[in-house]
């Protein structure tokens, strides 16, 4: 965790992950900044009942003033909210909000006398938690506002007003404990927020590894039967309602049983790799190669256009076979017999396909191997 996450800032140290980070946090920094904003507006339109009782007479149009210019900036934020600029801009958007409403009180003090401030800098304690922990802006955006917003009060109440020592002091005190406790409680939250995220992704990538394992051969990597039933499923559908021509071809290899008996399973099963890549690169990438079981392939080649260019890729995969093989002698002869299956066709099914590129395959077993055939009775208009 802490290789990923700067213990300070709090940012990932891959840029891709702090991107990845806003992406999914957006919708919720965007709500909660509109929320935080409204409720901080309402509390600073409804401070102004104070003004009656410790604002002199001639200086409630300045402080009112004052009010309704810092108010001017979570106005103008909440509507940037609702344009894309809030998605890069967030951040700095609602840090703004909060230094705004900072400075608002600060220049609203400024027309009250020592005695009458001591009525208005508690509202800089609720400044500061409001930064830390309601806004929805970054920490550290946060920590930067409110030490610029208790360095400034300093530097204007104690060396330019001349507020007594012990009075500015019990001020600092308040918005110094408050900067400590916000501070803390808004760098667990946001550290809390993050270690989650990163726990969410772990759990999302376990979840497809997990998935992709029962959808792929373990040997080849290729999708196993339960995942090219699915594909034929969705293939089928999309068969019918685009009227396009689909291919199902069933592969079985020639002479593979040879390899395991006279050169070990191991370098059997390194020739079922080899075969699984060299068919991978035979075909597009819109198209699916499976293993369905032993030595049997399945290859589904969709909106192939026509039986001459489905007999054009019949050829190719074949062509696959040409190349010799690494470990395998010279006495093996190693190739592939092929059924092909056409469709759409009246009263077809996922199983139906299968098994008549299968039947189709057992014929070219019959007559000779290493070649191909067309199932019978593939592609009759379906009105």
């Amino acid at each position: 965790m802490a290789k990923v996450l700067h213990p300070l800032t709090l940012t990932f140290q891959e840029n891709r992950l702090e991107q990845m980070f806003s992406d999914a946090t957006l919708e919720r920094t965007r709500l909660q900044g509109r929320t935080a904003i409204l409720v901080g507006i309402f509390v600073y339109i409804l401070s102004g009942i104070l003004d009656q009782w410790f604002v002199s007479h001639e200086h409630v149009s300045q402080v009112r003033m004052t009010r309704y210019i810092a108010l001017c900036v979570p106005l103008f934020v909440i509507a940037v909210t609702f344009t894309p600029w809030f998605a890069r801009l967030s951040h700095l958007l609602l840090a703004a909000v909060g230094l705004a409403a900072g400075l608002g009180v600060i220049g609203m003090q400024m027309f009250l006398t020592v005695e009458n401030s001591a009525h208005y800098y508690p509202m800089m304690v609720l400044v500061t938690f409001y930064t830390y922990n309601f806004v929805g802006t970054r920490f550290t955006f946060a920590l930067f506002v409110d030490l610029f917003l208790l360095g400034a009060y300093n530097l204007l109440f104690g060396w330019f007003l001349e507020y007594p020592l012990h009075i500015l002091a019990s001020h600092d005190f308040f918005i110094v404990s408050a900067n400590l406790i916000g501070g803390s409680a808004g760098y667990l939250a946001e550290r809390q927020r993050k270690t989650l995220f990163l726990r969410e992704r772990e759990l999302d990538n376990e979840r497809c590894l997990h998935l992709k394992r029962s959808l792929h051969d373990g040997l080849t990597r290729l999708p196993n039967r339960e995942l090219l039933y699915d594909r034929l499923s969705q293939a089928m559908i999309v068969a019918r309602r685009e009227n396009l021509i689909h291919c199902g071809f069933f592969l079985d290899l020639d002479g593979f049983k040879e390899i395991n008996d006279k050169l070990s399973h191991k370098v059997g099963d390194s020739v079922l790799r080899d075969v699984a890549q060299r068919l991978r690169l035979a075909v597009r990438s819109m198209d699916t190669v499976a293993r369905i079981g032993g030595d049997e392939f399945f290859v589904l080649a969709l909106d192939i256009g026509s039986e001459e260019m489905a007999n054009a890729l019949a050829k190719k995969l074949l062509d696959q076979f040409l190349t010799p093989f690494p470990d395998v002698t010279d006495d093996i002869a190693l190739s592939t017999s092929i059924g092909m299956c056409l469709f759409p066709y009246e009263g077809m099914s996922v199983s139906d396909i299968i098994h008549r590129a299968d039947e189709a395959m057992y014929q070219v077993k019959k007559t000779g191997k290493c070649n191909f055939e067309l199932a019978s009775g593939s592609i009759v208009p379906i009105e």
